[in-house]
């Protein structure tokens, strides 16, 4: 009895053991150490950079006392949070960096950020008590600000940075949990909400993704196999060239949509740039357009020049599946979404390439088997067709 007492008990200890890494991953904030002198009302799991915001407020006065918590980029670098009473991005931003000065103590400045000009001074609020502190692999800032009268929400920023150079916060990464660390503080509910500007880009991005990811990644490469295997079979002419045009003008339609969204997304984002990406997708758009207009000039099947149309069709239309697929993976490396769906295209690609990998050795029998017959006498005398 004693012994099913405990079988009993342990899977029940185990959920609640469980039950409560949950509750206390679920508020990692409140259970945060900031010292024994430093209490405020409230907090909240930011939800970006692994950051955490604290604090306390006084809608009589406008005194706002707050504790920023986040792990710097790398260990010699800078944490910051910033109020910004004029908008929700970076220029205009009133903010606290704090970072370990060149005597290797912390160290936490009033900055003023207009554009990318990060300049140290006096910022638009009276501060006092500022004061930062690095352990447990986290940086904390301190300060009291003094906000004007009546106010009950404000604009944050929160960033990190990996490195200090000449007593300077050096430029952050531009991921895109760094670019989307922005959103609004309800002083009064105690309250965070992430900015519908970052919330917007975050869905341009995605959108743009998808749209690239069927278009050039999925829909070109599903053409070009309907192409080259289904009209081996006789039975499947040319109900293959019109699938193939279908599969090619449909991708290429998705795609200029893709293209404009990542024009739009490039437009919203100056001064960040992913190379590779887009210099990829400028050579991939510049090849399909012409592969497209080129179905204009198609010669004829006994036209001279056909030989020659078709190794360039082949040769361009190759290189822009190459180029498709390769700039998926790097726009997958941009976005630093979920590595599921890095996985999920993985695994649409294999088993197009699977298809392709039949259906090539399904043809390969098929033309072996008809030179075969084409070469059999018929009455003693051999096919005419087998010259």
């Amino acid at each position: 009895m004693v012994a099913l007492g405990l079988r009993l008990a342990l899977p029940v200890a185990l959920f609640l053991l469980l039950l409560g890494g949950f509750a206390s991953g679920a508020s990692s904030c409140s259970s945060a150490s900031l010292g024994s002198n430093r209490v405020y009302a409230t907090c909240s799991d930011l939800p970006h950079l692994s950051a955490s915001l604290h604090w306390s407020y006084d809608a009589a006065s406008g005194n706002l006392s707050v504790a920023f918590v986040a792990p710097p980029a790398q260990p010699d670098g800078w944490v910051a949070w910033a109020i910004n009473p004029t908008g929700q991005g970076m220029d205009g931003a009133q903010a606290l960096i704090a970072f370990r000065q060149p005597d290797g103590s912390m160290g936490a400045g009033t900055y003023s950020i207009k554009g990318y000009d990060v300049k140290e001074g006096p910022i638009a609020f009276e501060t006092s008590d500022l004061a930062a502190e690095q352990s447990g692999g986290v940086m904390r800032i301190f300060a009291k600000l003094k906000l004007p009268s009546g106010t009950t929400t404000v604009n944050q920023i929160w960033q990190v940075g990996p490195s200090v150079s000449s007593g300077a916060p050096q430029p952050h990464d531009v991921q895109p949990a760094n670019l989307q660390s922005t959103g609004k503080v309800d002083l009064i509910r105690g309250a965070t909400s992430q900015s519908s500007a970052g919330s917007s880009t975050t869905k341009s991005k995605n959108v743009h993704g998808m749209l690239n990811a069927v278009s050039w990644g999925i829909l070109l490469p599903a053409g070009a196999i309907f192409a080259r295997y289904l009209k081996t079979f006789k039975s499947a002419d040319p109900a293959w060239f019109y699938l193939h045009v279908t599969c090619q003008i449909i991708g290429y339609g998705v795609g200029v949509g893709g293209w404009a969204t990542g024009l739009n997304l490039g437009s919203k984002s100056k001064g960040i740039q992913y190379t590779t990406h887009r210099n990829i997708g400028i050579s991939l758009f510049s090849l399909a357009t012409l592969q497209v207009f080129a179905l204009f000039l198609r010669p004829n099947q006994d036209h001279k020049y056909r030989f020659y149309w078709n190794i360039y069709h082949h040769l361009v239309g190759y290189t822009v599946i190459s180029l498709g697929i390769a700039n998926v993976f790097e726009g997958l490396k941009v976005l630093s979404i979920d590595h599921k769906w890095t996985v999920a295209y993985i695994i649409a690609i294999c088993i197009l390439a699977a298809i392709a990998l039949f259906l090539e050795i399904v043809t390969w029998i098929i033309a072996l088997k008809r030179k075969s017959d084409d070469s059999k006498p018929y009455n003693g005398v051999k096919h005419p067709l087998s010259a």
